[in-house]
């Protein structure tokens, strides 16, 4: 239950705070092309565009805590 409150949070805030969502979108496309490097750009351009909405909704707790956390390294 915690987890889902954490998300619920999460994306809340992403959805109302366009810096942090930006920022966070950012993240999690870098993140998610670090995995698929296989991938060509304009491969990985295709996947992002019809996947970006599960991968924001499933990443936002961590990038909510990575974005808090930008400034502390």
């Amino acid at each position: 239950m915690e987890r889902d409150n954490m998300m619920h949070g999460a994306r809340t805030a992403l959805n109302t705070i366009p810096e942090m969502r930006e920022w966070a979108e950012t993240y999690l496309k870098e993140k998610t092309r670090a995995e698929m490097p296989e991938l060509s750009d304009e491969e990985f351009e295709k996947y992002w565009k019809y996947h970006k909405p599960e991968i924001i909704h499933a990443g936002a707790a961590e990038a909510a805590l990575a974005y808090r956390s930008r400034n502390n390294e």
